[in-house]
């Protein structure tokens, strides 16, 4: 089932996600739309004390199938106590990252298998967007923004190139998989450019 009005956010590390959210904020003020943004993992207190854990760059002892299960509860936590409340009361939801964050990064890039993580997050599959914006950056432009990047470094930053190539490469495939309800944005682009994009997408979706 897809929720109207539930829009997600994805990428690879440093596509520019949180900078575009911003900007999709001003614009919904400016239009008068009620919206709430969120995150995933966290977004609520439990989530919030998982992602903790999932993130924290002394954890290199986790194995992949844990990673993947802390994601999945942290996201049934955050759909029950959070996303489902702000639709069922009207707002838009935008939030950054959701269930093909799982796909690319534990079902691909992990070798988990895509559909051992959609076993895995199979409640979660009841309560999918209805629009999901990718922002398409290649692995090496993402590097040399990560190299830039002022902010302490998390688990998933401290990964190979080669892990990033594949994360990159899995996003393709839920592209292909989620075709109706994915929209490609090129990422390559200038910020300004990248967010008016993503901006006339979401317009253009809520009918404004």
């Amino acid at each position: 089932m897809k929720l109207k009005n539930f829009i997600t956010f994805e990428g690879g590390e440093c596509s520019g996600k949180t900078s575009i959210i911003g900007a999709v904020k001003k614009v919904l003020d400016e239009k008068g739309i009620k919206y709430i943004t969120t995150r995933e993992p966290g977004g609520i207190k439990i989530a919030e004390q998982i992602r903790s854990v999932i993130l924290d760059i002394n954890n290199k002892e986790m194995t992949k199938e844990c990673e993947t299960l802390l994601y999945a509860a942290a996201r049934m936590q955050h759909l029950s106590e959070r996303v489902i409340p702000a639709l069922k009361n009207g707002y838009v939801v935008l939030c950054d990252r959701f269930l093909d964050s799982s796909l690319a990064y534990q079902g691909y890039a992990r070798g988990i298998g895509m559909d051992n993580v959609l076993k895995a997050n199979s409640f979660a599959l009841d309560y999918l967007p209805e629009l999901t914006i990718f922002i398409d950056v290649t692995p090496d432009v993402a590097l040399k923004r990560l190299e830039s990047r002022a902010e302490k470094q998390d688990r998933l930053d401290l990964e190979t190139m080669d892990f990033h190539k594949k994360v990159y490469e899995g996003y393709h495939k839920v592209l292909d998989m989620y075709h109706d309800r994915v929209v490609r944005i090129d990422g390559n682009q200038s910020l300004e450019d990248v967010t008016n994009d993503c901006i006339n997408k979401i317009l253009e979706y809520l009918g404004r």
